[in-house]
């Protein structure tokens, strides 16, 4: 991709990261510690209604990172094609497990509800960006606040 394409608009950009919010199973995860060690890995998700679901054990960085701040990024795509998602997590409650659990298991082939320690987690995107090149740069912002701006 050169930057002799043209800019993407505003909603195509915004149906192409839909499409990968649905389509990739797998993205980035960036946390970091109370104490500022960072933590960048990548982790299976599936879109869940309009969140992110991850899952991981309990005792992973990642897990034990956003169960006190809540913060996180998630890139998905490659350098030429990116969305960034900054959002904030929380553990998957036992009111709603069973169907995000069954989600999860359904997209990605796996399911960890019988090994233990796995928890879930769920990412609720507050600033979605995406861009390819330079010339996407000017209104790579898709969402802001947790709601996608208008389209242009």
């Amino acid at each position: 991709m050169t930057t002799r394409e043209p800019a993407r608009s505003r909603q195509q950009r915004r149906q192409d990261a839909l499409d990968r919010l649905e389509n990739d199973a797998d993205a980035w995860f960036a946390t970091a510690s109370a104490d500022g060690e960072p933590c960048l890995v990548p982790l299976s998700f599936v879109q869940y209604e309009g969140d992110l679901v991850i899952c991981t054990r309990s005792t992973n960085p990642t897990a034990r990172n956003l169960t006190p701040s809540g913060r996180v990024r998630v890139t998905l795509g490659h350098t030429r094609d990116v969305v960034l998602i900054e959002g904030t997590a929380e553990p998957v409650t036992a009111d709603t497990l069973t169907p995000v659990a069954d989600a999860f298991a359904a997209k990605l082939d796996w399911d960890p509800r019988a090994e233990k320690p796995y928890v879930y987690l769920r990412v609720t995107p507050q600033v979605v960006q995406a861009w390819r090149e330079v010339n996407e740069l000017a209104g790579r912002e898709l969402m802001r606040d947790g709601r996608w701006l208008d389209l242009d």
